[in-house]
């Protein structure tokens, strides 16, 4: 996997993916940016949830699930001393659809957490990562 990083302005860049995609990332207005786009640590919570909803929804629609929909809300602790990694993260999974059992979320979320989601096992390597999940069923 190749990206490419370039620097715009101030503390703006572009990042470019191999796959052809084009992401700005900027710097608070306090720090010398503009709030051209999100912080890059931002684009890391965002690619790490990007990674684990599509996992539970794999999993889910493969488990022969009626899922409709998957919303992850991510709240995330940084260290207050350089380097600022992450310290806490929470993962929490809105997963809608028409009689979704609790047991098949959970092994969804559980299987992403523990298996298949790359950038969340990654980053469980420096912060503590916490689940959990609501079902909202679709009427």
């Amino acid at each position: 996997m190749k990206v490419r990083i370039k620097w715009i302005e101030n503390v703006a860049f572009v990042g470019e993916s191999e796959s052809g995609h084009a992401l700005v990332m900027d710097g608070a207005p306090e720090g010398g940016g503009r709030n051209l786009g999100p912080r890059p640590m931002e684009t890391v919570l965002i690619g790490t949830g990007g990674c684990t909803a599509y996992d539970v929804v794999h999993i889910l629609r493969k488990s022969r699930a009626a899922v409709t929909d998957c919303v992850v809300q991510i709240d995330a602790e940084r260290a207050e001393e350089d380097p600022k990694v992450f310290t806490k993260i929470h993962f929490h999974f809105v997963v809608t659809g028409k009689a979704l059992k609790p047991q098949q979320v959970e092994r969804a979320v559980h299987l992403s957490a523990e298996k298949y989601c790359s950038a969340s096992i990654m980053l469980g390597k420096m912060a503590t990562i916490t689940h959990d999940f609501e079902i909202v069923e679709q009427t």
